[in-house]
């Protein structure tokens, strides 16, 4: 493919190309994740059912149109996932956003961008291990919270060093138990639907109440967006899938299930699970979010002037609608889900520490690769223990979920602008394709710029203050190696 870096194991731009799967003395990262393997990452870290816990929000914010809301998300992350694929395909490595804002933009802005998604990285994991624990201590309150969170770091790290293939499996029987229970949820909907009828008109959750309002909606795609956050993480693997460049047999996976296709290199199949993970995604989004809507006992005015009861909200719905069994059940595949998105989060943290450290931009320590399991187990267990001690740090405080929530998502955003500024430095700037498109190199990743820069401005204040004082440590770091005259290993 023209224009690829690590197919061969070099950068013709110089701009520090890498072999993939080069890791050094400590082994090299293994081809073994399937294509399915590749969804069940990106769903465990998405969270099938991750509008539950702000479905009543976007139902104040969106006047009712909280199906619309999502079906406009789906399509603005869209051109965030388009640009994931493009440069998954350029330089299939473990970095992701960082290798690709490196060979598109430079050193300083891959590392920039790395900085940033390393922010979020390792704090969205937390978050997830606090739902989790919040969710166990109300289920067996004899435990304390903070204890059941450090149980679920302690499984999920133990599952992750244990090896990526492993992961994949039992993270496949988790997300199979949280869709089946979405599907529970669908069912009984359905049929309450059926016998009884909708508490307000079929159209409403597309419309509105009382009126279409663009202003409102838009506010609402402003945070539902982030429901999203995740399935970037299957671009973290592109140096484990199989059929990678560089893998022996160099055609792709011989068959097999859940191979996503005979023949594909390992950055297409990477590239098309990118894809495949939002629209399943968006798909499940917009379905439950519309039967929710038609069932909920309140209407989105009512909401709106009771901001303390948006948090429980759908809990309310299947309560009034279907009962007490299906809202225990729910909260039981949260509690399970939550840990395991955890999971996938801390293993993409993993990669991107690895490849950062490869690069000689983290300590030369987390670039090993355990020889007998294939992961990257030092920069494994480094964000395992930033995310342990956050999480726990927040579980011991009333406060905690609050200040931890507060400050996530400007991080990862920041790159995914990165990102789309990359595709248009290699493509059209660096003119590394034998025909560059208008529409693929430049307008899509300059509307998937414009919806970044929206959702960063409509941020909470704690986080972009939050993300701006790690982007100012980012660059002091930066400066002090530029000065120090420290430069990215030659690999290759």
């Amino acid at each position: 493919m023209p224009g690829t870096i690590g197919d061969s194991g070099g950068d013709e731009t110089g701009g520090g190309g890498a072999r993939t799967g080069s890791s050094g003395a400590g082994g090299s990262l293994r081809r073994t994740l399937t294509f399915r393997d590749l969804i069940v990452y990106g769903l465990l870290f998405i969270a099938p059912m991750a509008p539950v816990g702000i479905f009543g929000t976007l139902q104040a914010k969106s006047h009712g149109a909280i199906a619309l809301v999502y079906l406009v998300a789906t399509v603005a992350m869209a051109f965030t996932a388009y640009s994931y694929a493009q440069m998954v395909r350029v330089a299939p490595q473990a970095g992701s956003v960082y290798t690709y804002a490196r060979v598109g933009l430079g050193e300083g802005a891959g590392f920039v961008a790395g900085w940033m998604a390393m922010l979020d990285y390792l704090l969205i994991p937390a978050v997830a291990y606090l739902f989790s624990g919040i969710a166990m201590h109300a289920l067996v309150p004899s435990v304390d919270q903070w204890v059941w969170t450090a149980i679920a770091v302690v499984v999920t790290t133990l599952l992750n060093l244990w090896g990526v293939r492993t992961a994949a499996i039992v993270g496949f029987a988790v997300l199979a138990m949280e869709i089946a229970v979405l599907a529970v949820f669908v069912v009984a909907a359905v049929v309450e639907l059926i016998a009884h009828g909708a508490q307000r008109g079929w159209a409403v959750p597309l419309t509105g109440e009382g009126g279409f309002s663009v202003d409102a909606v838009l506010a609402a795609v402003s945070v539902a967006v982030l429901s999203y956050l995740g399935f970037d993480a299957i671009a973290s693997f592109a140096e484990e899938a199989k059929g990678a460049p560089g893998d022996r047999d160099g055609a792709g996976e011989k068959g097999g299930k859940g191979g996503g296709g005979r023949g594909l290199r390992g950055s297409d199949r990477v590239a098309r699970a990118v894809l495949t993970c939002l629209a399943v995604a968006g798909v499940l989004f917009v379905v439950q979010t519309y039967l929710a809507a038609l069932l909920a006992p309140m209407s989105a005015a009512e909401l709106a002037a009771r901001p303390a009861e948006q948090g429980a909200a759908f809990y309310a719905t299947v309560d009034s609608a279907v009962g007490g069994w299906l809202h225990d059940l729910v909260a039981v595949s949260k509690a399970i889900g939550a840990a395991f998105a955890a999971l996938a989060g801390q293993a993409a943290a993993g990669r991107l520490l690895f490849a950062m450290a490869r690069d000689r931009r983290l300590p030369g320590a987390m670039s090993k690769v355990d020889a007998g399991s294939g992961v990257p187990r030092r920069a494994l267990l480094g964000a395992a223990v930033v995310t342990l001690v956050a999480a726990v740090w927040a579980a011991r405080r009333p406060d905690g979920l609050d200040h931890l929530s507060s400050v996530v998502n400007v991080g990862a955003l920041t790159a995914f602008g990165l990102l789309h500024a990359s595709v248009i430095g290699w493509f059209r700037v660096r003119k590394r394709a034998e025909v560059p498109s208008v529409l693929r190199h430049v307008v899509v990743p300059l509307l998937g710029l414009a919806v970044v820069i929206a959702v960063i401005v409509e941020a909470s204040g704690t986080a972009q203050v939050v993300g701006g004082i790690w982007l100012a440590v980012g660059l002091v770091v930066l400066a002090v190696q530029y000065g120090t005259g420290r430069r990215t290993a030659a690999r290759g």
